[in-house]
């Protein structure tokens, strides 16, 4: 098995990346490509709290899912509603 070290500092890594691809994917027309930032750094906050505990990282994978999944779907619906391109 992999040193636990190298699971904490990959997960720092994509959490500070994919928080970075979220402040500039607001600039990013594509629906899907906003949902890949979002997740990269639900990943990586997983992959932090995996090296504490199995149970607390994967429900921690799944409820930011949810959340980031309902936020992106409404604010997509209201940007179809007000007529602005998606």
């Amino acid at each position: 098995m992999l040193d636990l070290a190298i699971w904490v500092y990959a997960g720092l890594a994509l959490a500070i990346f994919g928080s970075l691809a979220m402040v500039i994917g607001p600039g990013v027309k594509d629906p899907i490509i906003r949902t890949i930032n979002s997740e990269v750094a639900s990943v990586g906050v997983c992959l932090v709290l995996l090296s504490y505990n199995h149970t607390l990282a994967l429900l921690t994978l799944i409820a930011t899912t949810v959340v980031i999944t309902l936020i992106l779907l409404r604010a997509v619906s209201r940007l179809e509603e007000i007529g602005a391109d998606v």
